[in-house]
């Protein structure tokens, strides 16, 4: 029969023809009459016989337009049926999405540079004093746009004038946001209003990539405000913004085995305290339950378990500390781990009892990041899976090669 039914086509639509047939029969049973009922399955039964034992076609055909007809004289048509099955459709495919969102793969947006350089949250790059830039055309930025996560803002003073009105972000959905800058030109009346668009990502999070850069030195310096004046020709806003890393979280493993050191780790923040309860973090995993972790200056910034260095012979850390240990550290640049004065590790004595069923993560931008330096261990219920393959944007880090 399974044969039958892959070198049939009248097989196989008249098995269809009878799995539809007796799934409309089942949803009206109780609202047909008992002679419907028995037409219905009397025709099923010799449309099965005539499947599983007629060797010629007509047969066949002959007993499916038997069975096609039975049940438009007794079943009850649905109204919009076209409508009804994509629906279904629909719907299982949301479940399945769910389901395999729930137990496998869950995407994630980075959503700051603390695990630069191994996965890349938002960044910006101010070219307003590069005299050699100029922005690819259309299909160059629609390139760069889909593939590579890269938007470019741009707008040139057509006299000169100042700047006096920066907006807000407003959020229109959940994908957009809309900025808007104000800029009064000599001679004008009224001031000309330039609409920008942004990613959500790209107004949040604690870095405004409208008003504010992060230098290579750390420090801020304004790109735009209120004020500022410039000349025809200037460029008065001239970004190039690039999206965060998105990554599947591999959510299957940890039911099988527990987290091992090194491991990239997405958790949930709640119960840490002086953390937003609602987010999801993602660093790298160093402490294990009743360890006693502490940064150490023997060699400096390695991370110590129960008084041992962690080097770059332990998996997934070679990259964490191949920096040199003559140079300092430098932000979204591997750096090992620093000591911080205002975090629970000030000096290589301190250290961070891990309780039981506990961890702690390092941010591997350990020049800008917050992480268990600051807050401690959290619990082990906390953690949602592991970095498993970034699909957007395509770059350097796209796939399995995040360590």
């Amino acid at each position: 029969m399974r044969l039958r039914w892959f070198l049939s086509s009248t097989v196989r639509e008249a098995s269809d023809l009878t799995k539809h047939v007796r799934k409309l029969l089942n949803a009206q049973r109780d609202i047909l009459p008992p002679q419907a009922v028995e037409a219905v399955e009397a025709s099923l039964k010799e449309t099965c016989a005539a499947i599983n034992t007629a060797s010629d076609t007509p047969t066949i055909r002959a007993a499916a337009n038997q069975l096609e007809t039975t049940a438009n004289k007794w079943l009850k048509p649905y109204p919009n049926a076209v409508w009804r099955e994509n629906i279904e459709v629909f719907l299982v495919a949301i479940v399945i999405a769910m389901g395999i969102r729930t137990f496998f793969l869950q995407p994630f947006k980075i959503p700051t540079g603390s695990m630069q350089p191994t996965l890349f949250g938002m960044t910006v790059k101010n070219a307003a004093d590069d005299p050699n830039f100029k922005a690819p055309g259309f299909l160059g930025q629609f390139f760069d746009a889909t593939l590579r996560g890269q938007f470019y803002h741009e707008w040139v003073a057509e006299a000169d004038g100042e700047v006096v009105g920066i907006s807000l972000p407003q959020h229109l959905s959940m994908f957009i946001n809309k900025r808007q800058v104000a800029v009064q030109y000599a001679g004008q009346s009224q001031p000309t209003v330039k609409t920008f668009w942004f990613t959500p990502e790209d107004a949040g999070g604690g870095r405004d990539p409208f008003t504010i850069e992060q230098t290579e030195d750390g420090r801020a310096r304004y790109i735009l405000y209120p004020h500022q004046t410039f000349h025809k020709g200037d460029p008065i806003v001239r970004l190039i913004d690039t999206t965060g890393d998105h990554l599947f979280v591999d959510r299957l493993t940890y039911n099988f085995r527990k987290p091992k050191r090194g491991e990239i780790i997405v958790f949930k923040t709640k119960g840490i305290e002086g953390l937003d309860q609602t987010q999801f973090y993602i660093k790298r995993l160093v402490g294990l339950p009743n360890e006693k972790l502490s940064i150490g200056d023997n060699p400096p910034r390695h991370a110590c378990i129960n008084g041992k260095p962690l080097t770059a012979a332990n998996r997934h850390f070679e990259n964490i500390y191949s920096f040199d240990p003559k140079t300092p550290p430098e932000e979204s640049h591997y750096s090992g781990h620093i000591l911080e004065s205002r975090s629970r590790l000030q000096t290589p004595d301190d250290f961070i009892q891990i309780r039981p069923d506990h961890y702690a993560v390092f941010g591997d931008n350990t020049a800008n990041s917050l992480d268990s330096r600051y807050w401690g261990d959290f619990p082990e219920e906390n953690v949602i899976g592991k970095s498993w393959f970034v699909y957007w944007p395509i770059g350097p880090r796209f796939g399995w090669g995040q360590q």
